[in-house]
């Protein structure tokens, strides 16, 4: 579980290596939004992980979803409600990114940026200081 936090800082450190990009910078520049893309799948899937890993020693609950991982975080007290809302919607922009549904919007890629900085950042910050209150 510590691996996977290291990892999403990690994630989070590229994203402000980047800085801040608009539809048109990822339209321009392949390898930029490619990098992009995959960190905000990588985001969800390792906070999945911390997620289920949680839920299944502190409850013996797995998710069945992504989704339903940030609910069982609730429930286990590694996050709030609030941020668990407010992280689902990056378990959709995942899914469009990963199995490409349907087009992918740069405009809403390039928006998730600072907002998964804001929050996976909120999130590593949860998961710290449950990890300490833990021990």
């Amino acid at each position: 579980m510590v691996v996977r936090l290291q990892l999403i800082r990690q994630l989070l450190d590229a994203l402000d290596q980047v800085g801040s990009v608009d539809a048109q910078v990822l339209a321009d520049d392949a390898i930029k939004r490619l990098a992009i893309e995959r960190i905000l799948t990588q985001l969800v899937e390792f906070a999945a992980d911390v997620n289920q890993h949680v839920a299944f020693t502190t409850g013996g609950t797995v998710a069945t979803s992504y989704r339903e991982s940030f609910d069982l975080a609730v429930k286990s007290g590694l996050i709030t409600r609030d941020l668990a809302d407010a992280l689902k919607p990056s378990v959709g922009l995942r899914n469009v990114l990963v199995h490409e549904y349907v087009g992918v919007d740069l405009g809403i890629v390039a928006a998730s940026v600072p907002v998964a900085r804001e929050q996976y950042g909120e999130y590593v910050r949860m998961v710290a200081q449950w990890l300490a209150q833990s021990r």
